[in-house]
């Protein structure tokens, strides 16, 4: 297997082999149902069962070259954030594991992976990926997917792309179809399908500092463009075009039979809908506020335990390995998510697909990965779902949620 090296470490990958056996590392490695291994060289990582595959061969030119074993061991991808929590302080976690961006906030508060460093690699990354793979200016991992919705046009129904939001309303009254335009809600809302209509009115739910971080002091949801969104929760759900009887399965489903020309979806959906025999584009979601829609970003990659006693070797495993073109290329053919390595996505996007997809996740944000987070989800969607549905003024409402945030983030 050819890889993408760039000197991380001057010696090379036959040097980390050395140097782990002059340390006498022990590995911090582990079989299969958790407990410590004896290999003094060997790496145990984490992956699910849909990217084992690839890792497998990417693991085998790791060890040819450089002489560490590496472990694989399969765990259901929901399982793993709470596994690795649990088990890395006791010394029976991996040494790498797969994750997504979004639990590096509660990895890090609890103290269970440690800074990888990409070196000159990091500007071979699409910088949204590393943004996202980092917590308060540190790299915590390696990424290997992007993945955000957008706008998916039928173009038998709607033969151009939308500028702004009422364009969209407009040709999808034209087209006569049961739905303007389509995008899951369901009984409390979904915030991160809705989330690009309010980023347009300028309210991201926290501000950032100057690298990039979220601040987390910073609870900019309650703004004036938090209250303006609200409003226009209000008046969509009250004109029909925004409803809590539409769900993601009824949304898909409504769209797959031509039901609407506008479905906001993420890439997850796209092969239903060629196999339905629609002709398919992607689209930028269209601003209702004013300001660029942007929707959260989703980025997976592979981060390092804190306890790892071979970790000099996971970081070249990572960033040279599973940083290389040729596996997040085969990363990106398994899982259908755009690859974070720029050459990688380049390629990948011959594919209009990919590129649409891809052109959303220019200007999308991470979802926050902040511990605070987690006190923002479970008063933001009932608040949405109230508001669509009626159910009183919407700047109290809005007003309400933001004060309940605050004081659970407090």
């Amino acid at each position: 297997m050819m890889v993408n090296k760039k000197g991380l470490l001057a010696a090379g990958a036959v040097a980390v082999a050395a140097s782990l056996a002059l340390a006498g590392c022990s590995g911090g490695s582990t079989t299969d149902s958790g407990g410590t291994a004896d290999a003094s060289s060997t790496l145990t990582v984490w992956v699910d069962a849909d990217r084992a595959a690839v890792l497998k061969d990417a693991a085998a030119a790791f060890t040819k070259e450089s002489g560490v074993k590496v472990k694989l061991v399969q765990k259901d991808f929901g399982t793993i954030q709470e596994q690795f929590i649990a088990q890395v302080p006791t010394g029976k976690g991996p040494d790498v594991t797969i994750a997504a961006h979004d639990w590096l906030g509660n990895f890090v508060g609890n103290g269970v992976v440690q800074p990888v460093e990409l070196g000159d690699t990091a500007a071979d990354f699409q910088q949204v990926a590393v943004t996202a793979m980092s917590v308060e200016g540190q790299t915590y991992g390696v990424p290997y997917s992007v993945e955000n919705i957008a706008l998916l046009r039928n173009t038998a129904l709607a033969p151009t792309a939308p500028a702004t939001y009422d364009d969209m309303i407009a040709e999808g009254t034209a087209a006569g179809t049961e739905f303007p335009f389509l995008v899951q809600v369901g009984p409390e809302s979904d915030p991160y399908h809705l989330y690009p209509f309010q980023t347009s009115f300028g309210a991201p739910v926290f501000g950032t500092n100057a690298d990039g971080s979220y601040n987390a002091g910073d609870l900019t949801i309650g703004n004036a463009g938090g209250e303006a969104y609200a409003a226009w929760l209000a008046k969509e759900g009250a004109a029909g075009h925004l409803s809590v009887n539409v769900t993601g399965d009824i949304a898909k489903e409504k769209f797959l039979a031509g039901a609407s020309p506008f479905l906001i979806t993420g890439p997850w959906n796209v092969p239903d809908a060629q196999k339905a025999g629609i002709d398919v584009a992607i689209d930028p979601i269209p601003s209702a506020g004013g300001s660029v829609a942007q929707p959260f970003v989703g980025v997976q990659g592979f981060v390092v335990s804190a306890k790892s006693k071979n970790a000099i070797a996971a970081n070249e495993f990572l960033v040279n390995y599973i940083g290389s073109e040729k596996v997040q290329t085969e990363l990106y053919k398994v899982g259908g998510r755009a690859p974070a390595l720029t050459s990688a996505f380049e390629a990948a996007s011959a594919d209009p697909i990919t590129a649409g997809f891809g052109e959303v996740a220019s200007t999308a944000v991470p979802m926050p990965s902040i511990p605070q987070m987690g006190k923002v989800w479970q008063f933001w969607g009932v608040t949405e779902a109230a508001i669509i549905s009626g159910q009183g003024d919407p700047a109290a409402l809005w007003q309400k949620m933001t004060a309940d945030i605050q004081a659970a983030i407090q």
